[in-house]
């Protein structure tokens, strides 16, 4: 691969948005306070927009070069130089990235716009645009990072954002426990995931390239072919802890419990992970690192099986769930299990394909489900909706077509991306008739709960209490223009990537300078278009269900949650007991060592420490009793024999000069005498 052209602008794309965070979350209050809501609406809404027309600079500047050379780098400045490691802050562009900010800036800037309407009584409108722009920001830095340390910072930056949002209005306790939860979980994740950063540059270095940029990791990961750690592949073991990774942020099971929660934030916030950013982050970072995962195929045939069946576990959950921004949410885990589908059986255009699409429909069915709780004074219980279509137009029409498109209706965005998978899981060497098997029926259930929701919401008698029927209206423009515009991409987004049988997918081609040729799967064109005439008469099955369930009410829903006792009814209304399962698992698991750790420092510790004490204490007085009778009685004893000696000898020193002559006069004598003696 040659150079990349530098080009400037591309920081840009990037730190607009968090200058408008900086702007908003530093002066916000005061700005709200003294010029109104209006500047805070610019301040934030103004730099997505014009990252958006930067990213089309961007878009534009790659279609103009061959597509070999389709790449742009804008080098800021040399980040980190220990040793080998080597990472700078630099922002790259090619076209799989470039189809990243497009969605990023495009879907968010409409949800940015949508939420001026949505949130503008809130007292903290300044404090939820700075979130916004910083959430922005921090996946942009993701999408474009050079490097794994910097995809690392966005990643994290995400998971930060997300915390601050879900748990927007703090004040009550469920919000605030719904963020933490998606915090704590995706700690989880991410802990994988910088544990497979290591192991790579680790890996890579041994090999006399130690390098975290990822032009430079797929020319040399051919490398780490043959290595093993622990008797597993180097290469299979670094794509395992990534994936857990991906898992956490991409909310995949086992991790998927943090992402239903995450509804207790503000629906446009609800829209914006959902979307267009965090939940997307997992399959982007495959994507990326295709080149690894693709020298792992054990990795890739766990990615596909993690996704198939986490697309059928919530689709199933889905099914039952009564909260209409609950059922989107299972909806988004289980389009996620599609694209971690495409991502395992290689088919890493198809998975990239679908997150483009599905960030249309799935930000309009958000964006539709907060318009209609806006119009409800904040009810989102489906059981008490009802007969919105002539209340709402707009809302009713544009979310109407997200329905059909997520249900995969032919000639929706839905049905190209979701085909283009099912097809690549049939026929590719990677597939199987069993993944593939997995995909249809999910696909019916898919049909089944989307129209279910339709249904409830806009057809039938009103159920709302009086009062809300009686303020029932649309909402503002402000509003509704975006959904027009999420729904009108809906329908064309998906005609970019038409199957090989109809032409062949531009889509595919755009993406070759990443992916390579676009290798289509084996299979004859009549093999595909029966496959694809199969799903769509399995979602039209579930499409019928649902109209005679719930809008002719022919079949009542009853016969359904009654079966088998009422046990698979129960299941899914209970999301299969998960939390749960978690909550005795794990969290009251935790408590309870925190409960025996508390006892064993009560009882043990404190008693060791405790005794410890009173053991000194009466060493202590033991040494005093040894101090003062053994000790200090010699001592003692010493000073009275010598003071008492003194005593005595002090009286011989009268002080009377005549005494001291005799006694020296008697000394003399006596030593004479002495003499005398020894002498004769």
């Amino acid at each position: 691969m040659e150079h990349p052209v530098p080009t400037d602008y591309l920081r840009w794309i990037v730190l607009l948005p968090l200058l408008g965070a900086a702007t908003n979350g530093l002066l916000g209050a005061g700005l709200q306070k003294k010029l109104g809501k209006w500047m805070i609406s610019l301040l934030a809404c103004a730099p997505v927009v014009i990252s958006f027309l930067l990213s089309l600079k961007a878009f534009f500047d790659l279609l103009g070069l061959k597509p070999e050379e389709r790449f742009l780098l804008d080098r800021v400045y040399a980040w980190l130089s220990l040793g080998t490691l080597n990472a700078d802050v630099a922002f790259w562009v090619d076209p799989l990235s470039a189809v990243m900010i497009l969605v990023v800036t495009g879907i968010g800037g409409l949800i940015h716009i949508y939420s001026m309407g949505y949130m503008h009584e809130d007292r903290s409108y300044w404090r939820y645009f700075a979130f916004l722009n910083l959430f922005t920001f921090a996946m942009l830095l993701l999408v474009t990072a050079d490097n794994l340390l910097l995809m690392f910072i966005g990643w994290e930056g995400v998971g930060l954002c997300s915390y601050a949002l879900i748990g927007f209005w703090y004040q009550d306790h469920v919000n605030a426990r719904a963020g933490n939860k998606a915090f704590i979980v995706n700690r989880v994740g991410d802990f994988g995931f910088i544990l497979g950063i290591f192991l790579i540059f680790w890996s890579l270095n041994q090999q006399g390239h130690g390098t975290v940029t990822f032009r430079e990791m797929q020319r040399f990961v051919p490398l780490l072919e043959g290595q093993e750690m622990w008797g597993i592949g180097v290469a299979t073991l670094a794509t395992l802890l990534l994936f857990i990774g991906a898992t956490g942020k991409s909310a995949q099971i086992p991790l998927h419990v943090w992402l239903p929660d995450a509804m207790q934030g503000p629906t446009p916030v609800s829209a914006l992970i959902h979307a267009a950013t965090m939940v997307t982050a997992g399959v982007y970072m495959i994507a990326r690192l295709h080149f690894l995962f693709s020298l792992a195929p054990v990795t890739l045939a766990i990615v596909a099986t993690i996704g198939a069946l986490t697309a059928l576990f919530a689709a199933t959950i889905a099914l039952t769930q009564n909260d209409i921004k609950r059922v989107l949410a299972y909806s988004t885990i289980s389009q996620l299990g599609y694209m971690f589908l495409g991502a395992g059986v290689a088919a890493y255009g198809a998975a990239v394909f679908h997150l483009m699409t599905h960030a249309f429909f799935k930000a309009c069915l958000f964006l539709g489900s907060g318009s209609i709780i806006h119009a409800l004074g904040g009810e989102q219980d489906m059981r008490k909706m009802g007969g919105l279509r002539g209340h709402m137009p707009y809302t009713f029409w544009t979310f109407a077509i997200a329905v059909l498109a997520i249900a995969g209706t032919p000639l929706t965005a839905g049905f190209f991306s979701k085909d283009e998978i099912l097809w690549q899981a049939f026929s590719s060497e990677h597939g199987s008739a069993l993944l593939w098997g997995l995909g249809v029926v999910v696909a019916g259930l898919t049909a089944f709960y989307m129209f279910r929701q339709f249904f409830l919401v806009f057809f039938g008698e009103c159920r709302a209490d009086s009062h809300t029927r009686a303020h029932l209206h649309e909402s503002p423009k402000v509003m509704t223009m975006p959904l027009v515009v999420l729904a009108a991409g809906s329908v064309v987004a998906g005609w970019i990537g038409l199957p090989a049988a109809f032409g062949g997918s531009l889509f595919a081609g755009w993406l070759e300078p990443v992916f390579g040729p676009h290798q289509e799967a084996h299979g004859s064109a009549g093999l595909e278009i029966s496959l694809m005439l199969l799903s769509v008469a399995v979602a039209a099955l579930g499409f019928y269900l649902a109209y005679l369930v719930y809008f002719r009410r022919t079949l009542a829903p009853e016969r359904f949650s009654s079966l088998a006792g009422g046990l698979p009814y129960r299941l899914s209304y209970n999301k299969y007991y998960v939390d749960e399962i978690y909550q005795f698992v794990f969290v009251e698991g935790s408590l309870l060592l925190a409960r025996i750790g508390a006892w064993f420092d009560l009882h043990i510790i404190d008693f060791v420490v405790d005794g410890s004490a009173k053991l000194t204490a009466f060493v202590s007085w033991l040494n005093g009793l040894f101090d003062d009778y053994v000790v200090d009685g010699i001592v003692n004893q010493v000073a009275d024999s010598t003071f008492a000696a003194g005593d005595k000898f002090r009286k011989i020193q009268t002080g009377n000069i005549n005494s001291y002559l005799y006694v020296i006069l008697g000394a003399v004598v006596i030593t004479m005498i002495i003499k005398l003696r020894y002498w004769s």
